[in-house]
């Protein structure tokens, strides 16, 4: 089986984590933390994968021939998704809220559903990347939902920002009617997901997200299993406050620049080398400064997931909570925009709120 294998690969790593520790310690060295951080990890897997043994049926290995995908949600990202999946050869059925918006992947050959109910009763696979909670679980969850239709052993494969908790409670309805779930949720962009050069954060079943590698790997080869059910999203989560300081950071440097007189696009190229280069300045920088605030997610979206975050660290006991000032900064700030009515413009139109604050 899939997972018999993926285990054997976590085992293997433990035992070369064990080794380095055995040699660390007969040369009084102290253990490196990435190998104890490694250890960590795979040792978590692998305590997952002891507490959820049940068998994952998939005795035909995925190929454009025989495996038939459903989309769901084709917007910026997901659009780009579903075209990458046409090009590779696999048919898609798919459904938008829009159909205009279908056009695209209608002429690379994809059919139009109806319903989501109708997506998924004609596919093996189903993909979602909508935009909020609610949507996930109305289209999933609701009576005429995809697990509705799902055929025993199929799956749905969740690339929307969403909620850790929502994702385990729609992995435990996938499994009340024999299916599976996995959340997947993505970074890198409109560029990313139109390049293939996505990171994708992946929970669930692990030797269901090893099944699913060939159509994952279509989208970017960073695929990075977390662990259990809920933990794609919860890595998301952080991620997006990454994003969110990153282009803090870097809309303030613009705005810094531009008031030293300093020509903005030869101050970018200035400082990517150095220590303020980053993967969201190489992406972003050079949009900011032509004024392209055209999606490449909306930021009224990352308010969400930062609203997520705020609400999940300060929703717990009072050891639990966590304080997390910069990201109520970075959130009250991309809240600007939405007052503003631009929360359909991508998150690096921050510089607008930058701007306004300083009579710009």
């Amino acid at each position: 089986m899939v997972q018999d294998s993926v285990k054997c690969s976590h085992l293997n790593q433990l035992k070369r984590c064990f080794s380095c520790s055995i040699v660390s310690l007969t040369q009084r060295k102290t253990q490196p933390r990435m190998c104890s951080m490694q250890w960590q990890r795979h040792w978590d897997v692998l305590k997952w994968q002891s507490n959820n043994t049940t068998s994952t049926s998939y005795p035909t290995p995925i190929t454009p021939e025989k495996t038939r995908l459903g989309w769901i949600g084709i917007g910026v990202m997901g659009g780009a998704m579903a075209s990458r999946l046409l090009s590779a050869g696999y048919s898609l059925t798919i459904y938008a809220r829009t159909p205009s918006k279908a056009a695209p992947c209608l002429s690379q050959g994809a059919d139009l559903a109806d319903s989501p109910a109708t997506v998924a009763a004609s596919c093996d696979i189903a993909f979602t990347m909508l935009g909020r909670p609610s949507d996930i679980r109305e289209t999933v969850l609701s009576n005429d939902g995809i697990l509705s239709a799902l055929k025993p052993n199929g799956v749905l494969v969740d690339h929307t920002n969403c909620h850790p908790e929502l994702a385990k409670e729609i992995f435990a309805a996938a499994r009340e009617r024999n299916c599976w779930s996995v959340d997947a949720p993505v970074s890198g962009g409109d560029m990313g997901a139109r390049t293939g050069n996505l990171a994708i954060f992946v929970g669930g079943d692990s030797g269901v997200v090893s099944w699913l590698l060939p159509l994952l790997q279509i989208h970017g080869n960073n695929v990075t299993y977390m662990g259990g059910p809920g933990s794609g999203h919860s890595c998301k989560l952080g991620s997006q406050i990454l994003v969110g300081a990153n282009l803090l950071g870097l809309t303030e440097g613009l705005v810094f620049a531009g008031r030293m007189r300093l020509d903005r696009e030869h101050w970018l190229k200035a400082v990517r080398g150095g220590e303020g280069g980053s993967r969201v300045l190489e992406l972003f920088g050079l949009r900011i400064t032509v004024g392209d605030y055209r999606p490449a997610g909306f930021a009224e979206y990352l308010v969400k997931d930062l609203g997520t975050v705020l609400d999940f660290v300060e929703g717990g006991t009072d050891e639990e909570v966590l304080v997390m000032p910069g990201t109520a900064l970075s959130k009250d700030l991309y809240t600007g925009l939405v007052a503003k009515g631009e929360g359909k413009l991508s998150a690096h139109a921050l510089i607008k709120v930058l701007e306004r604050i300083n009579g710009n």
